[in-house]
């Protein structure tokens, strides 16, 4: 019961995990509205998970592989310490954050951010660049509001009681690096 009604948040809250966790079959690329402040002043902090890798359509099936390995592995070390420096948790089912860090670490390599991937954009490319939504977004920074379930507070209800996840338990529940 409990696995459904996260199931049931998600479809309201997210469209990027509705098509990775293939939820009841809705339609997964619904327009999400957000406030685009192009005055406002952001911290750059993903410099410290920088990975500098080439643009994804240049790669090889190899470099990409490697390169999602990497930034997976970036992912979710940088995941583990925000959530422990910030004292968020997870939410209880695992594959929720799993499932966004993949998506974090896939915009780590395809755009050289790590763009939120809970959200619909017109324009990736220039979504990353501003960095409002580039992860720990702005919302999460400020208020502890994280669209994607990836930083839980402990009022929450979907929160779990862990603040880490392992490399092989993201990999295990997303099926591996390839989209």
């Amino acid at each position: 019961m409990m696995i459904s009604l996260i199931r049931k948040v998600i479809i309201m809250i997210c469209p990027f995990l509705m098509s990775i966790l293939s939820v009841n079959g809705f339609a997964t690329h619904q327009q999400t509205s957000y406030i685009n402040n192009n005055n406002m002043r952001t911290i750059n902090i993903n410099n410290c998970i920088s990975l500098h890798a080439a643009k994804d359509a240049d790669m090889t099936d190899e470099e990409r592989e490697v390169a999602m390995e990497k930034a997976l592995k970036a992912m979710t070390a940088f995941s583990n310490k925000y959530a422990e420096n910030t004292g968020t948790y997870y939410c209880e089912d695992k594959s929720i954050p799993a499932v966004v860090i993949k998506g974090l670490a896939e915009h780590k390599v395809k755009l050289g951010k790590p763009l939120c991937p809970c959200r619909f954009y017109e324009d990736k490319e220039a979504e990353a660049k501003e960095g409002y939504w580039n992860c720990p977004c702005v919302p999460m920074r400020e208020r502890h509001e994280c669209h994607c379930m990836l930083f839980l507070t402990e009022d929450n209800d979907f929160a779990g009681k862990e603040r880490n996840i392992s490399f092989e338990e993201v990999k295990d529940k997303c099926g591996g690096f390839s989209d």
